[in-house]
């Protein structure tokens, strides 16, 4: 019986992995067409391109989502407690549902995604504010100011929700229930990863590098920010509009989509979490909502789990043995350590679920 299951859990894991290969190359093949060949081809085949793009980015993406959510707590209940795991794929699924199904379906906006991460992760929303950047000459067309409208108000939306729900639940709101760049991959496919070689923990001279890496973005990513706004109010600081947007584009295709890639197939699910603008900027919201992992609720026997399990690097046990509660910048909610813990020594609480009594564990 014990072979049998096995067996059944290594082909689940090896499912896993083909379909997280297959969503890396696709995203390669179709980021190569989509921003190289497009722009350059037909208008029959640049129509085809756009399509196919649309139709793997909702669809295709939405149905991995799903099945690979799946095969991950079949993998992972086999050795652990999957309370707080189902929270974070349940979470996704219905993101993905809404953001790349139901809404543009309604709204007829294939690309909402777009506009699902506020400030100051892209400057995306602003540019479509300025009717001769880059973004808004290449989508006028095709939404037209309707459409503009109706992607600009789903922006401000989704910014409201992200940032009151990151002040009531902290950041595993966000970060490890709605994200659709980086936090769903490392959830769904967090068996699965890295596709080459064993698991590899970040050591301290990598958290130092990452920590230098994160202040670099967030530097950078408010820099973008802070000359779209000045731009808009009539104040340029330079008048190289197009110039900055491809600029921004290169940023994103290189250090943010290829290396959360990279990441993935020889590192850590994580590892784009680490110097995320966005994520860095919710971190500290967290501070104010109370976000922290409870770790007196019974006693810490000193195993290690929760240390081996967190993807962020957070020395969870050392505070568990002095029964302190964690509230590290970097923890991103997960609940990988709640869920490994043999004790149920450790939960989840904010200011908020605090009021009504409500641990997550």
């Amino acid at each position: 019986m014990n072979k049998v299951k096995d067996a059944n859990n290594c082909a689940e894991l090896n499912l896993l992995k083909i379909i997280l290969w297959t969503y890396i190359i696709l995203c390669f093949i179709i980021a190569g067409l989509n921003y190289g060949y497009a722009p350059k081809a037909t208008q029959e085949a640049s129509e085809f391109i756009t399509w196919f793009w649309h139709f793997y980015e909702n669809y295709v993406k939405t149905f991995f989502i799903i099945i690979c959510s799946v095969l991950t707590v079949r993998i992972v209940r086999k050795s652990n407690s999957t309370s707080m795991r189902k929270r974070n794929l349940v979470g996704f699924i219905i993101s993905a549902l809404v953001i790349h199904i139901i809404l543009p379906l309604i709204l007829q906006n294939k690309e909402l995604y777009f506009f699902a991460m506020p400030l100051p992760w892209t400057t995306t929303a602003l540019q479509l504010l300025y009717e001769n950047s880059n973004f808004y000459l290449s989508r006028y067309p095709v939404w037209g100011t309707a459409g503009i409208t109706t992607a600009l108000i789903f922006y401000i939306v989704m910014s409201i929700i992200v940032f009151v729900g990151t002040i009531l639940f902290g950041r595993r709101f966000q970060c490890s229930t709605l994200c659709l760049f980086n936090g769903f991959v490392a959830e769904v496919f967090e068996p699965a990863i890295p596709l080459v070689g064993k698991k590899k923990k970040i050591n301290e001279k990598s958290l130092k590098f990452f920590n230098i890496l994160k202040w670099i973005f967030l530097i950078v990513s408010f820099l973008f920010t802070f000359y779209w706004v000045l731009f808009l109010f009539g104040v340029p600081i330079y008048n190289g509009t197009q110039v900055l947007g491809k600029i921004e584009n290169y940023k994103y295709l290189s250090t943010e989509l290829l290396m959360t890639m990279f990441f993935w197939i020889a590192f850590i699910g994580r590892g784009y979490c680490y110097y995320c603008p966005l994520g860095t900027v919710l971190g500290f919201l967290s501070k104010i909502s109370g976000q922290k992992i409870i770790t007196n609720n019974t006693t810490c026997i000193k195993c290690d789990k929760c240390n081996l399990s967190c993807p962020m690097t957070i020395d969870i046990k050392k505070n568990a043995v002095e029964k302190i509660a964690v509230n590290n910048l970097r923890c991103v909610g997960c609940g990988h350590c709640i869920d490994s813990c043999p004790t149920r020594n450790l939960s989840y609480s904010t200011k908020f679920l605090s009021k009504y009594n409500i641990n997550l564990k």
